[in-house]
């Protein structure tokens, strides 16, 4: 039986499981990306998140579990997009599914996104689905681009 992939909008409640999510030592590392404390983390999501009128932020369940995110915003000109899901809902295709509905209601293009490059699953996930490296800035965070 393959597990039920949806994406819904984010609810308050779910911020809490976000933010364990955010400060598993493991994701933390292959995300090259450091954990806020809990009040700024939660500030953050609240204010720049939640609270970014363009932004359009999904949760992520798999069968009826919230596993984690994807969140596209403007920086700039640019649409960014961004995801997390928790360690336990890693290598069992998941990532793959819930981009592939993610971009079927993100029209915007083109999309950006910067993971580590040391990320591979991350970098493999965006590749799977169309992202190719535009640049290649200092430091370890490529940024690849979708066009269609």
């Amino acid at each position: 039986m393959s597990d039920e992939v949806r994406l819904r909008d984010v609810v308050e409640a779910d911020l809490e499981t976000f933010f364990q999510q955010a400060c598993d030592p493991e994701a933390v590392r292959r995300a090259e990306f450091p954990a806020r404390e809990r009040d700024a983390f939660m500030t953050h999501w609240r204010t720049k998140v939640m609270g970014d009128t363009t932004g359009f932020v999904q949760a992520v369940t798999v069968n009826g579990e919230l596993a984690g995110n994807i969140v596209a915003w403007w920086a700039g000109e640019q649409r960014f997009l961004g995801y997390w899901l928790g360690r336990q809902f890693w290598g069992r295709g998941i990532g793959t599914r819930a981009l592939g509905l993610f971009l079927q209601a993100e029209r915007n293009r083109p999309l950006f996104a910067d993971p580590y490059r040391g990320n591979t699953a991350s970098v493999r996930l965006l590749e799977k689905h169309g992202f190719r490296v535009i640049r290649q800035e200092s430091g370890e965070h490529p940024v690849y681009r979708l066009d269609a």
